[in-house]
Formats: structure tokens, C-alpha cells, sequence
């Protein structure tokens, strides 16, 4: 009774929460609703958010260059080797492997993943990394596919595969979210095939209508409690055919490859034969997919510019000492990209 009171209370709430980029349907009982959607509450968020992103993609679409709208409409990505000239590619990769850096990592089955995010105070020692993060070809089309104009967040990232433990759940084939958003990935050695390569299935970003009839049917099961309730839904390889996709993409790729892609489509971190490492520089940017315009970017007003990740690390860390939760970020001290993993801080 008073679960159900709460939700009369909550939804108006509940309610807005359809024009943001809310996707829980385990904690908003409107978008967990099975008759809305199987009226097509969910379809009609998904084809909605795409029709304002391909709006917002119109409008940045002199940040980048034809070929880089071709390959994002065709493939759900962009992918350009030989991305930095050689001299910058080889003093990024000097500098990030070689700077003990303050980093957090969290673990997911026998995977973890290590980041240091480029701050303003980090960047200070860094410049081959300020170069790049001042490079239009790099900004434009991180926005683009984006669809905002907005600061995206960049990391230097370290996956480690294959260490003890149960089965990485980001080896499964799945979508980030409903709508729209972008992920990216400067890969600064090469990448084996059998060494736990970026996957991702070509064309998937495209609701088509096979994929939206998908979508409606993985949103009525996932308003089932014994489903978890999430949005990042997964599918099996053997229903690509079904909704005419095919095998996923390996990006077995030498060093020096930028892959910006839009992660509504189907990807995973590919399987790994033996104990392995990826370094790379990561970027992410996801906005509200139903907001009209490209810019108004709070992050970029004086006093917050260059400071999200002070603030969020921080607001994690004060939520820790309140009692309200245990991050799955955990410290892993200075470490320089490509150390071994270590016992994480308590």
C-alpha cells in the first residue's frame, strides 16, 4: 500500500520523466507501464528522440565532412586510422604511459576498467593531450555524433581483460540506452582480434521498423520485475538476421584509430583469449535526447568549465562518507596507463 501511494504521489514526476533520457522501467512505474507500452509509450520515446537528434545532427553538420555523415548514417560510426600525425600520436602515447596519474577503477566480472579523467589540474602536464582535446577534427566529431554542441567527458582509459573471475557482462551484445548518444574510443597501440577488441553491429543505430518492432517487445518484457527492468537491452546474435543485421564489426585496428560511435546501436567488448590490456582515449557525451537546440551547455559557464569531473568524483566520494552508497568507482592511487591492476583503496 505504500509502494502504491508513493507512485499517486510521484506521478507527476514519474510523468516528465517521459521527455528526458530516463530509461528505468524497474523505477518509474510510467515507463514500466505494460499497456502504455504496448500502446507504444516506449516506440514512440525511441522514434521521438531520433527525430530530434537527427535535427540537432543537421544543424553540427559543418563540424565534420561528408564522408563522416556517410559512414555515421551507413554504419552507426566513424572510423579514421592514421587519426593524429605521427609526431603528436607518438608524444601522446609517450606521455600517457609514461605520467603516474591519480586514476579510479571498478570491475565488472573478470574485467575492470581504469580511468583518468583529463581535468583542468591534469591537462596542466599534459600537453600532447591538450593538443588533441583542442583539435577541431577531434571536438567536431565528438559533437556530431553526439548531436550537442556540449563539452564531451574524456579519460584516459585502461581495460583489463580476462583476470580472474565470472564472465564480463560487457561482452554481451547490448544498447547503451534508448535514443541516441556517443562514445568514443583514440586506441593508442594496436588491437589484437583475440585480445578483447571494441565490437559493434554495422547499421544498428537505424530504426527500422524490424528494430522498432524489436523495441516494443523488449518493453513490455522489461516491465516485468523478474526481467530487471533495465534499458540497456541486450540481444543474441542469432536475432540480428531478424532485424537485417549482420555479424558484428571487430575493430581489430592498428594504433592510431578513431572510432566515435553512436552506442543506441548493438556493441560489446569482444571476447578475450588471454589475460590482456587496451589503452585508449575515451570520450562520452549523453545530454536529454528531446532537448531542441545544440548548445547551452552549462559545463561550459565560467566557474564550471573544465570542472565536472572534480565535482562529480567529489559528490561520489561526499555520498560514500554520508552513508548514501558505495561508488563502484574505487581509487587505484598514481598509476601511469597500462599498470598492472592493483588491490583497489578502501
Amino acid at each position: 500500500m505504500a509502494l502504491h501511494l508513493s507512485h499517486v504521489v510521484l506521478a507527476p514526476f514519474y510523468a516528465t520523466q517521459i521527455l528526458t533520457g530516463a530509461k528505468s522501467f524497474r523505477i518509474n512505474p510510467v515507463l514500466g507501464s505494460v499497456r502504455l507500452n504496448r500502446r507504444g509509450l516506449h516506440v514512440w520515446r525511441v522514434r521521438l528522440a531520433a527525430a530530434m537528434t537527427a535535427r540537432r545532427r543537421a544543424a553540427l553538420a559543418p563540424l565534420v565532412t561528408e564522408e563522416d555523415r556517410r559512414q555515421l548514417a551507413a554504419q552507426g560510426y566513424i572510423e579514421v586510422r592514421d587519426f593524429l600525425a605521427p609526431d603528436h600520436f607518438a608524444d601522446l602515447v609517450r606521455e600517457v604511459t609514461s605520467l603516474p596519474l591519480p586514476a579510479k577503477q571498478f570491475r565488472e566480472g573478470n574485467a575492470v576498467t581504469r580511468r583518468v579523467p583529463l581535468t583542468l589540474a591534469t591537462l596542466r602536464g599534459l600537453p600532447a593531450c591538450r593538443r588533441l582535446l583542442a583539435m577541431p577534427a577531434f571536438q567536431g566529431r565528438l559533437r556530431y555524433v553526439a548531436s550537442f554542441d556540449a563539452e564531451p567527458e574524456v579519460y584516459i582509459q585502461t581495460i583489463f581483460s580476462r583476470l580472474d573471475g565470472p564472465a564480463d557482462p560487457q561482452g554481451d551484445l547490448h544498447m547503451d540506452t534508448f535514443h541516441p548518444t556517443m562514445k568514443a574510443w583514440l586506441f593508442l597501440h594496436d588491437v589484437p582480434a583475440d585480445e578483447g577488441p571494441f565490437t559493434y553491429v554495422r547499421g544498428s543505430a537505424t530504426r527500422s521498423r524490424r528494430r522498432l518492432a524489436w523495441e516494443r517487445r523488449r518493453s513490455i518484457d522489461a516491465c516485468d520485475p523478474a526481467a530487471g527492468g533495465g534499458g540497456a537491452f541486450r540481444i543474441r546474435p542469432d536475432e540480428l538476421p531478424r532485424l537485417g543485421l549482420a555479424e558484428p564489426v571487430r575493430f581489430a585496428v592498428p594504433g592510431n584509430t578513431l572510432v566515435v560511435g553512436d552506442t543506441c546501436g548493438f556493441h560489446a567488448r569482444g571476447a578475450a583469449a588471454r589475460p590482456s590490456l587496451r589503452v585508449e582515449i575515451y570520450a562520452a557525451s549523453r545530454r536529454n535526447p528531446f532537448l531542441p537546440f545544440v548548445g547551452l551547455d552549462p559545463w561550459a559557464l565560467p566557474g564550471l568549465r573544465g570542472r565536472k569531473f572534480a565535482l562529480f568524483w567529489g559528490l561520489l566520494a561526499l555520498a560514500e562518507r554520508l552513508g548514501l552508497g558505495r561508488s563502484q568507482w574505487r581509487p587505484a592511487g598514481r598509476v601511469r596507463a597500462g599498470d598492472p591492476v592493483r588491490e583497489e583503496a578502501r
